[in-house]
């Protein structure tokens, strides 16, 4: 999913010269927090397939008053800014060893590449759908369209000021496309859906075939950006007391402005919280900021957090954070397995329910996920349980890929997967 740091982040030469030299050290909180957002992630993909109310009701439904339900749910919000955060500070690290024009290119066919994989191997695999009804714009669209837009700014020779610059203005002033979205007589159009508004908004391409719009792509670019800018803390030349300090307060920061504007319910997210009959359900109102788009709300709380464990996880060394280290190098190969296998087990328990061929058509009809029926599933329990034997059957998988691909390195198509 993202460009994955150079097996070598330790530069014995200035950035500005041709060819950076770079001995053997890797940076692994990098690994370690990546790792851990991809397994957090796991958990809310198989709650779609399994728990009952998956399809039919808001898991953060404030009055329904499931806790466990509420931060089964909430809890995967960090991970896709962390993911697209490190995606950016991933490409910057490649800086340290490629030219700009090298990294532009790269990361623009790189970008391309992602583009395309969500559109055949990733719909296969959330929808298992073989004539390809639906193309999906989800997560891997918007990582793949912020790398292509990355990389042009990157042959474009833009400074690193100027993406600092451009990467705050999207993050910080994006939500004020609400005010427009909130004007009496707004209508969305395709472009306007895909920039800022649409989430599961279906376009038809042509025929039977629809374009499935889940991830505007402009806020999470801005996050990209601001993702390698970021990279910079990771140079050699800065000390390693001074990089867990500016990333403990930075997301310190964010947290603290987090509260103080959601506070006010004026700027950041389109949806105000309210109090609630509950001390309990105020708070759940609070932190119960949009994703689609991700509203600068969302982002600060997610990314506060995210930059607050690359602090703690600087140190860190543990066999739990050793194995996370291994889905945070394989992440493109650990996402598309993960959902063919989590959608195969799905077809397990479609059959085990009593279920047909025959309804899979039927049921297909007025929904895109085949093998599962809305209203009907699991509780929370097996929900739970699925992820644990997914992740316990990826784990083996992974950790054989990420030691072929770093005994492979000369063949160049591993740094696409």
């Amino acid at each position: 999913m993202s460009a994955r740091p150079p097996d070598s982040v330790t530069v014995c030469t200035s950035i500005t010269q041709n060819r950076p030299m770079i001995n053997t050290k890797r940076v692994e909180s990098i690994d370690m927090l990546r790792g851990m957002v991809m397994v957090i992630m796991a958990l809310d993909h198989v709650r779609d397939y399994f728990h009952v109310t998956a399809n039919t009701a808001d898991p953060l439904d404030i009055a329904s008053y499931n806790i466990p339900l509420y931060f089964t749910r909430w809890i995967t919000h960090f991970c896709a800014p962390i993911f697209v955060l490190l995606s950016g500070t991933s490409i910057y690290l490649q800086r340290l060893r490629k030219t700009k024009k090298e990294l532009g290119i790269f990361v623009l066919k790189r970008g391309l590449w992602l583009i395309l994989a969500e559109w055949t191997l990733v719909a296969f695999a959330w929808t298992f759908n073989p004539f390809f009804n639906i193309f999906p714009f989800q997560v891997i669209w918007a990582i793949g369209i912020s790398m292509v837009i990355l990389g042009i700014l990157l042959l474009f020779n833009f400074s690193y000021t100027a993406l600092l610059i451009i990467g705050s203005i999207i993050v910080l002033g994006h939500n004020a496309l609400d005010f427009v979205e909130a004007g009496e007589g707004f209508h969305a159009n395709f472009w306007w859906d895909i920039f800022h508004t649409g989430f599961f908004k279906m376009y038809t391409i042509t025929g039977n075939h629809h374009a499935m719009l889940v991830y505007p792509f402009v806020a999470w670019t801005g996050v990209m950006i601001l993702g390698y800018c970021l990279g910079r803390l990771f140079e050699p030349a800065v000390p390693a007391e001074k990089r867990i300090k500016t990333l403990r307060y930075s997301g310190l920061a964010l947290l603290l402005f987090f509260v103080v504007v959601r506070f006010t319910n004026w700027y950041g997210d389109p949806s105000d919280w309210t109090s609630q009959p509950t001390l309990t359900q105020t708070i759940l109102s609070f932190i119960k900021v949009t994703k689609y788009p991700p509203s600068l709300m969302f982002l600060c709380v997610t990314i506060g957090v995210g930059l607050l464990a690359l602090s703690f996880l600087e140190l860190a060394q543990n066999q739990f954070l050793h194995r996370m280290k291994t889905f945070g190098r394989t992440a493109l190969f650990y996402y598309i397995l993960h959902l063919f296998l989590i959608h195969f087990i799905a077809v397990i328990f479609f059959f085990a329910h009593g279920h047909t061929m025959t309804d899979v058509w039927n049921i297909g009809q007025n929904f895109p996920f085949l093998f599962v029926v809305p209203g009907q599933g699991e509780n929370l329990l097996t929900v739970y349980l699925v992820w644990l034997v997914v992740i316990l059957l990826l784990y083996p998988v992974c950790k054989w890929y990420d030691a072929y691909k770093t005994s492979h390195k000369e063949k160049w198509w591993l740094s696409y997967l």
